[in-house]
């Protein structure tokens, strides 16, 4: 029996939109657009396996992750979906739409190219690492360790909302930290699988963000000969938490065919 994702579901219209965060992320980063999205979607907001209130397992790679996806759709009856992720969450659906094009509708990538990255996350896995959950007494322990190695606030914040309290009493990540960090090279350095996409794609890219590059263009146009390529203006990385009025004003105008 395959285990399914944990998700929250928001809407009830005709057509699926499935949302899936980044690396560290968790559906709960995607709240507040999941409302608009729901609006004219039923939207599903999950977790990554290793990720959120998803299952832990070992198998961290782009392979096991990309037929949960799979496996979701066949357990919520779905025959169809949209699809959007955002950093690994949209290396997953490029991944998605190269196998199952038949399952996907519109495809929707939030800063991410169908390339290959160098690890840069180093000094952020060094950071949880030198987490011990056993001396930990409170989360502004956990901050002041981050504090140590991660000068942005905002990675900060983002990486304490994994900071949970745990059934054993003490702290702990919701994320399986071991399997992410076994796969990490995997999860940004494989080379993308052979395929074509012809369905609507969209990319979108923060402005401010060096993800999805000038030359990069030339293999999205290869990859999904019907990709549009958009930036987001005033945002980086996180375009969805900097500027969500434009993202999720392109999103809905890109799915709804305006």
């Amino acid at each position: 029996m395959n285990e399914i994702l944990h998700s929250k579901i928001v809407g009830s219209g005709e057509k699926h939109l499935l949302v899936l965060h980044g690396l560290f992320g968790q559906l709960d980063n995607w709240n507040t657009l999941g409302k608009y999205f729901g609006e004219e979607f039923t939207t599903h907001l999950i977790d990554l396996r290793n990720h959120g209130r998803s299952f832990h397992n070992e198998d961290s790679s782009l392979k096991a992750m990309t037929q949960d996806i799979v496996n979701y759709i066949d357990a919520n009856h779905i025959e169809k979906a949209h699809l959007l992720g955002h950093s690994l969450g949209g290396r997953i659906v490029i991944d998605f739409a190269m196998q199952y094009q038949d399952r996907l509708d519109h495809l929707i990538v939030a800063d991410m190219a169908p390339k290959a990255y160098q690890p840069h996350h180093n000094t952020i896995f060094k950071a949880l690492k030198s987490v011990n959950f056993e001396e930990i007494a409170s989360r502004k322990d956990v901050e002041n360790i981050f504090e140590q190695y991660i000068p942005e606030v905002g990675v900060r914040q983002f990486l304490m909302k994994n900071v949970y309290h745990a059934e054993n009493g003490q702290y702990a990540f919701r994320f399986n930290l071991s399997s992410l960090d076994k796969y990490y090279q995997e999860l940004i350095g494989s080379e993308l699988l052979k395929g074509v996409f012809n369905g609507p794609t969209l990319f979108l890219g923060g402005a401010n963000s060096n993800y999805i590059l000038a030359e990069d263009e030339i293999m999205i146009k290869e990859r999904f000969p019907n990709a549009e390529i958009k930036k987001i203006a005033n945002a980086g990385h996180w375009l969805h938490a900097e500027n969500p009025k434009d993202f999720v004003t392109e999103v809905m105008n890109f799915l709804l065919d305006k």
